[in-house]
C-alpha cells in the first residue's frame, strides 16, 4: 500500500468534519479491495462479518484473532479502516486501555468500544464503568500520539434497553470521556437519530442502516455524519451463497449463478496485487 497510517488517519478525521459519508463493511482483504476501487472514502470492520467468514457466531471471536484480521484488512487497502473491536476484550479499564494499544498497533484510522458485556442477564456495562472504560481507550490512544479516532457506542436498543433518554445520557458521557465519535446502533426513527445528533453536537454521529429504504440524503439532513452497515454486506453475500446452494440441492438447477459478479472484473481488480516469484 502507498497510504501511510498517519495520513489515513487524518483523512479520517477530515471525513468527519463535514458532509455525510458511507463506511461499508468489508470482512476481508477482497472486500476491502473491491470497495476501494468503487470509489468509497474509508471502511470499517465488522466483527459479524469476520465471525462468520471463520464459521463462529458474532462474538465468538479471540483478541489476538481480532487484531491479526485487522492487521490484514489495514495492509490491504490504501483507505483508512475503522475497527468494529467489539467491547475491548476486556471489563476493567486497564484491560481495555492494553487491548486499544494492541488495536491501534494494527494500522487502524479509528476503532469503536462497545458497553455491551457477556452478562445476558445484565448486558450493558454499569454507567460509571462504562464511561471509565471510554476514558481509559482514549487515554490509551493518547498515550502514543497515534491519532487514531475513537467512536464509543451505546448498545441498549440492541440489548433491550430502548431507552432514549439513557441512550443519550451515556453517549454525552462517552464524548465528555473523549470520544471523538458517538455511535447508538439500533435507533432509526427521525426523532431519535435527531435527538442523538443534538445531543452531543458538534460531536459526528454513526447511524447504522436497519432497512433497506434507508436513504443516505435522508441521515445527512439529519446531521449524521457517517452511516455504516455493521454485518449487513456479509449477510447479503451469504444470501446469494445460500439462495444458490439450496437451488442446486433442492431443484438440481443453477440459475442463481447468474446474478454472480463476473469473474472477469475481479480479475481485471485484483490483478495489481498478485505476487510475482522472484527469479532464482
Amino acid at each position: 500500500m502507498t497510504v501511510s497510517v498517519a495520513q489515513k488517519r487524518a483523512d479520517f478525521f477530515k471525513l468527519h468534519e463535514s458532509g455525510c459519508f458511507v463506511l461499508p463493511n468489508p470482512w476481508d482483504a477482497g472486500g476491502a479491495r473491491l470497495l476501494q476501487s468503487l470509489g468509497f472514502k474509508a471502511l470499517a470492520s465488522t466483527s459479524a462479518g469476520f465471525a462468520w467468514s471463520m464459521g463462529r457466531s458474532d462474538y465468538g471471536l479471540k483478541c489476538d484473532e481480532l487484531l491479526a484480521h485487522l492487521t490484514a484488512l489495514c495492509a490491504a487497502s490504501d483507505l483508512p479502516v475503522n475497527a468494529d473491536f467489539e467491547s475491548g476484550f476486556a471489563d476493567d479499564p486497564d484491560g481495555v486501555a492494553a487491548n486499544v494499544r494492541k488495536c491501534v498497533a494494527t494500522g487502524v484510522a479509528g476503532l469503536s468500544i462497545e458497553n455491551r458485556n457477556s452478562d445476558a442477564a445484565k448486558p450493558l456495562y454499569d454507567f460509571a464503568l462504562s464511561v471509565e472504560r471510554i476514558r481509559a481507550a482514549r487515554e490509551a490512544i493518547d498515550a502514543d500520539k497515534s491519532g487514531a479516532l475513537l467512536v464509543a457506542r451505546c448498545e441498549g436498543f440492541l440489548t433491550g434497553e430502548a431507552d432514549l433518554d439513557m441512550t443519550i445520557k451515556r453517549l454525552v458521557a462517552f464524548s465528555e470521556a473523549g470520544a471523538d465519535c458517538l455511535y447508538a446502533p439500533g435507533i432509526h426513527s427521525k426523532e431519535q437519530i435527531s435527538a442523538v445528533v443534538k445531543a452531543v453536537a458538534p460531536k459526528p454521529v454513526n447511524v447504522l442502516v436497519l432497512t433497506p429504504d434507508t436513504m443516505v440524503a435522508d441521515l445527512a439532513a439529519l446531521g449524521v455524519r457517517r452511516v455504516s452497515l455493521g454485518g449487513h454486506l456479509a449477510r447479503a453475500a451469504w444470501g446469494g451463497f445460500m439462495r444458490a446452494a439450496k437451488e442446486m440441492l433442492e431443484q438440481g438447477t443453477f440459475t442463481e449463478l447468474a446474478n454472480g459478479y463476473p469473474g472477469k472484473e475481479l480479475q481485471t481488480v485484483f490483478a495489481p496485487y498478485v505476487v510475482r516469484p522472484s527469479a532464482s
